[in-house]
């Protein structure tokens, strides 16, 4: 795929991994972008000064050894706020700034962060000019992600997306849901067609993007300029390759070899461990294991026994053993839509 121009950014290819919280963190970015990921933003870093000294946060602006285009989305309320953690991150190496109107966690939308931006577009225009005050002479490009609208009366984005771009943003992804919708029902890719006809800078389509032809029925349905994959990725990374793969050639490319998902999975697990400890490590880590190894033989008896597990190696070596069981059951991983039927025959079996 060809690349894509962002300010003084060049992104690697039109198909990026969406920042989740909770989930793309380093190691899981680093295993994006290895498996064909052009593009990964960090999960959110909050604007509050009072935090950024905290675990969590320092985890999160934890960018040692990333390849690619170090990106970081902030959130917040407050436009001062706003340009000065653009600032510290900048500081600390970030690239790009990402600015988070997409969110529809009520954890952040009951504080007016995140996609409730939408509703208060004075606010949400403030915060966009005052980070872009703050990164514009110091070459880093600000990036925004927003959903279609708060909810299905007010669906807004063409209207800020315009308002945006005139601010000095220079890419836009647009989620295909309102807020209101949080991640029920289906995405709608109208309304992120009408914005990349509104606007000239590149506008990136989200929502609902779960394999290599649904890619190119978005692409086709948006005109979009690039795809960004959230929840699909999940225990499933080398999507990013897939769809590539297909955009480029038509041809889908066989599921991977059991053995390749193996060294995989137990690569990320060091990383997983070496970045949040042995205690957060291992209960962080059951999440993963268990996208992995969703709807293959035996993976509800491995997420039931991780799930009692409270030691890194016991842990790490019983996905080993797992997998290398696996093997002799299987080369290669079913396809996706296999795996959802072998999850409801194993849940009846149970």
């Amino acid at each position: 795929m060809t690349t894509l121009q962002i300010g003084p950014v060049t992104l690697a290819n039109r198909v990026f991994a969406a920042p989740m919280a909770g989930v793309t963190d380093r190691p899981f970015r680093r295993l994006c972008r290895q498996l064909g990921a052009g593009h990964a933003v960090s999960e959110m870093v909050t604007s509050r000064k009072d935090l950024w000294d905290s675990l969590k946060t320092s985890r999160r602006a934890n960018h040692e050894g990333e390849p690619g285009t170090i990106a970081v989305q902030i959130a917040g309320t407050d436009a001062a706020m706003m340009a000065e953690a653009a600032r510290y991150n900048i500081d600390r190496g970030a690239q790009l700034i990402d600015i988070n109107m997409g969110c529809p966690a009520k954890k952040v939308c009951n504080k007016w962060a995140g996609s409730a931006l939408m509703q208060n577009e004075p606010l949400a225009l403030d915060i966009a000019e005052a980070v872009v005050a703050v990164c514009e002479p110091r070459g880093v490009p600000v990036t925004l992600k927003m959903r279609t609208g708060w909810c299905d009366a007010h669906r807004n984005a063409v209207l800020l997306a315009r308002r945006f771009e005139a601010a000095g943003i220079q890419m836009l992804t647009v989620h295909g849901r309102t807020r209101e919708q949080g991640y029920r029902g289906e995405a709608e890719y109208a309304t992120i067609a009408a914005v990349k006809r509104a606007v000239r800078i590149p506008v990136v389509a989200n929502g609902d993007i779960t394999d290599a032809r649904k890619a190119l029925a978005v692409l086709q349905a948006t005109e979009a300029d690039a795809l960004m994959i959230g929840r699909a990725a999940q225990g499933r990374p080398w999507i990013f390759r897939e769809v590539a793969h297909f955009l480029d050639t038509g041809e889908e490319l066989a599921p991977p070899l059991v053995a390749e998902v193996r060294r995989l999975l137990l690569e990320h697990l060091q990383e997983h461990y070496s970045l949040y400890g042995e205690s957060t490590g291992v209960r962080s880590a059951r999440k993963h294991i268990g996208w992995y190894v969703h709807g293959l033989p035996g993976g509800d008896a491995l997420r039931r026994h991780i799930n009692q597990v409270a030691d890194s190696h016991a842990q790490w070596s019983a996905v080993r053993d797992y997998f290398e069981a696996l093997e002799q059951r299987m080369e290669r991983l079913p396809h996706a839509g296999a795996r959802a039927v072998n999850e409801t025959i194993e849940g009846v079996r149970a």
